[in-house]
């Protein structure tokens, strides 16, 4: 079978340290020949590094388009340029694997989707926590039916002081957003599809801007004040249709003890969950009762995963891996990627619904006949 030819729009840090790296440990099934980015030294360093022998580098993303040559593309550009450039791929014939957030807005999630089916190709969104081990365990844990029925739930991105100083994370006509769309999908993608209910009825949302201007003490260095236009917090209250509820919470800079990104916490009807964070290692702590005392247990620590050659692999190499692999997968065997678009519509959505509740004063209402 010939390889995928795949194209990459936005040579970032996440298209350079997880996209390209990923792609580069399936090289049995796809390689990468275009490489895009408004700047043409970034495209070419990538293509030095990860380029087929005749890969070639553009600083527009429509040449990718035009290339009838080429079945995938992978937008990892600013966000608020995702649906642009999403759309136009799937019309032009190309699978896309978009990095998150999907889309800023909600109705901009729903086009991408709407585009996917229409056009019949495939479409998913790059959250690749679903695939830490941790996270694989608790999936498995209740799909076992072992915390009953899910209904209270709580989905954690915060860091005490972590802002990025680098791209544009803290530039809004870019990014959209700040914490809630960069960290926030990550935890609210969790915890819904560990959940398993995409239902939503309503959503309320605070935003805070309260420390855009202190920047002492961040673990990456001091932002400039002057350009930090997002905000620094967010929290959210979610309302499912079937009762269950959501509490959402999202910060780059917050005055607690401890950091918790990507995590969740999870209440069902026979026992609980929580996955907790310790500098960059997590741990899933299970309660139930048992004897008819209250337990808690936590699973022994598992194998490292070894990816092509028995190399061992860890982090964000063994996520980007394993997203890779069953990506490209779905393409070559026609089945449903892990992420589907109307999986992640519903992430933008919550996003969307917070920043809106907050700026309004009033929750956000769906499905309101």
């Amino acid at each position: 079978m010939a390889k995928l030819r795949v194209g990459i729009v936005g040579l970032g840090y996440i298209g350079t340290n997880k996209h390209l790296p990923g792609l580069a440990t399936q090289a049995d099934k796809a390689e990468v020949v275009a490489f895009c980015d408004l700047e043409e030294s970034k495209a070419q360093a990538a293509r030095d590094e990860f380029g087929s022998a005749d890969a070639y580098v553009t600083t527009d993303y429509r040449d990718l388009l035009a290339d009838e040559s080429i079945d995938v593309i992978h937008v990892c550009s600013w966000n608020t340029t995702h649906r642009e450039i999403t759309v136009a791929a799937l019309e032009a014939g190309k699978h896309v694997m978009c990095e998150k957030p999907m889309a800023v807005t909600g109705k901009d999630a729903r086009e991408m989707a709407e585009a996917a089916r229409r056009t019949g190709k495939k479409l998913s969104v790059g959250f690749q926590y679903r695939f830490r081990q941790d996270v694989q365990f608790l999936k498995a844990v209740v799909d076992e039916g072992r915390l009953g029925e899910i209904y209270a739930t709580k989905a954690h991105a915060v860091r005490r002081r972590g802002v990025p100083t680098w791209g544009v994370f803290t530039d809004k006509e870019k990014q959209g957003g700040g914490p809630l769309i960069d960290l926030g999908g990550h935890a609210i993608d969790l915890t819904l599809w560990l959940m398993d209910n995409y239902e939503l009825e309503s959503v309320t949302g605070v935003v805070n801007y309260k420390l855009g201007d202190k920047p002492e003490g961040n673990m990456g260095g001091p932002w400039n004040p002057e350009t930090y236009d997002v905000e620094d917090s967010a929290f959210g209250f979610v309302r499912f249709t079937n009762g269950a509820s959501m509490f959402v919470e999202a910060s780059w800079a917050l005055n607690v003890q401890d950091s918790r990104e990507a995590c969740t916490t999870l209440s069902g009807t026979e026992g609980g969950a929580d996955i907790v964070q310790d500098r960059s290692d997590y741990a899933v702590t299970l309660n139930n009762i048992q004897g008819g005392r209250q337990v808690l247990t936590r699973p022994e620590a598992g194998a490292t995963y070894f990816g092509p050659g028995r190399k061992a692999m860890s982090g964000m190499e063994a996520m980007a891996a394993m997203e890779a692999s069953q990506w490209l997968d779905a393409i070559i065997n026609d089945t449903e990627p892990l992420v589907t678009p109307e999986q992640a519509v519903v992430v933008t959505e919550v996003m969307d619904a917070i920043y809106t509740s907050a700026r309004t004063g009033q929750p956000v209402y769906f499905n309101q006949s």
